[in-house]
This record gives structure tokens, sequence and C-alpha cells, in this order.
């Protein structure tokens, strides 16, 4: 198994969100958390991301940015563990042609091609969010986590957001506000509501209309 919460009370400062919450992923699922917002999709995917002792990347919902660095900068954080602190600091200055020809292929997959060397604080909401979906997706790791991660994407921008996730991570586990981009490209869909797990299911078993009840009072 990738993930694992067995009857756990999730919060803040000792103010319980979720209560007896019990969730097990396992490698290779997709997982997508539906429900209402302030449900507490955030708060179950931010704890697995605090318990996992793999290698994992995240895709908040602030990107995260460093707003005065270039969309090639913000992107290339996601491998500094990866170098010494004098090739990143060169890296800083003067980006290596390497690491160039290894992240343009990600940021022109996602649509950011021609801002490559643009400051990321000037870019739209929608450009920063990929940003940071690029820059997840040049971590690499087993698995991600994504909270909300193509909420400011159209419908096709989406599409190419998921698929380049799904085929980077072997598990990927997502708070979604879509519900029919949600069943369509998760395994698996975990509905929560009144502060705990209404429902878990293959997704394959659901439709739009079985989700409903997760957003009616």
């Amino acid at each position: 198994m990738a993930f694992q919460l067995d009857n756990e009370d999730l919060g803040y400062n000792g103010d319980p969100v979720l209560r007896g919450i019990s969730v097990t992923v396992a490698a290779g699922e997709r997982v997508a958390f539906v429900g209402e917002s302030g449900a507490g999709k955030s708060t179950l995917l931010s704890v697995l991301q605090r318990r996992y002792d793999g290698n994992a990347a995240l895709i908040p919902q602030d990107p995260g940015l460093v707003r005065s660095l270039s969309v090639f900068h913000n992107v290339y954080m996601g491998s500094l563990h990866r170098h010494s602190a004098a090739y990143n600091l060169m890296n800083l200055v003067w980006p290596r042609r390497k690491e160039v020809e290894r992240i343009y292929p990600i940021v022109q997959r996602l649509g950011l091609g021609d801002k490559l060397f643009e400051r990321a604080g000037e870019l739209s909401g929608g450009q920063q969010q990929r940003t940071a979906i690029c820059r997840a997706i040049f971590q690499g790791g087993d698995a991600v986590l994504g909270d909300e991660p193509v909420s400011a994407t159209d419908n096709h921008q989406s599409r190419v957001v998921l698929e380049a996730l799904r085929e980077t991570f072997e598990t990927v586990i997502l708070a979604m506000h879509d519900v029919d981009l949600a069943l369509e490209f998760s395994t698996r869909i975990i509905g929560i509501k009144d502060g705990g797990i209404a429902l878990d299911a293959a997704a394959r078993d659901l439709t739009r209309s079985d989700l409903d009840f997760l957003y009616r009072d």
C-alpha cells in the first residue's frame, strides 16, 4: 500500500475537522476526493502528505511560487535536492543548457513553452497553477498529491494536466471540485461529507447522480 490512515481524527491545533477516518490507498491507484468546499478534502490530503515517508510530490492549492523568479527556475526547484548548493546557485545565475532541455518539454506540454523565462509573478492564476504542476512533474517520484490542481484551467487543459500526472506518477491522489472530471480520470472516488467519509467506491461503478448527495444539505 502507498498510504494508510486507521480510524483517526484529523484537524488543526487539536480541533478535528474529520473524525474516524480510515483510508488505505494502494500503489497504482488514482484517487479523487470530492465533496463541498470546506468538507475536509484539503485536510485529508495534507495529512496523507505529511505521513507519507516515501517519494511523493505535492501540488498545493497555493502554487507557492517565487514570484520574482522565472517559470524555469520555479520548476527547477523541484530538483534542488538532487544537486549541490553550488550547482543550484550556478543554475540560478546562469541556467544550464541541460536543465533547460529537461524542463522545456514539460512546460511546453502544459502550454507554457513561451513563458519559460518570464517571471512567475507576471503570469495569470491559471499559468501559475500549471507552473506548480510542472514543478511537481519535474520533481517526480512514486506518487503525487494535488489540492484542486486543475481548478484554474479549462476543460481541455485540465485533461492535458491530468494525463501528464497519470503518465508521470504511479499513484495519484487529488482533491477535485469537478465531479465529472474526477469520474473520468480516477479509478476510485472518496466522497467527504459531515466530517467523515460518506462514499468510497470504484469510479467505474458511479455516475454523476450517485455523488449529488455530497452537495446537498
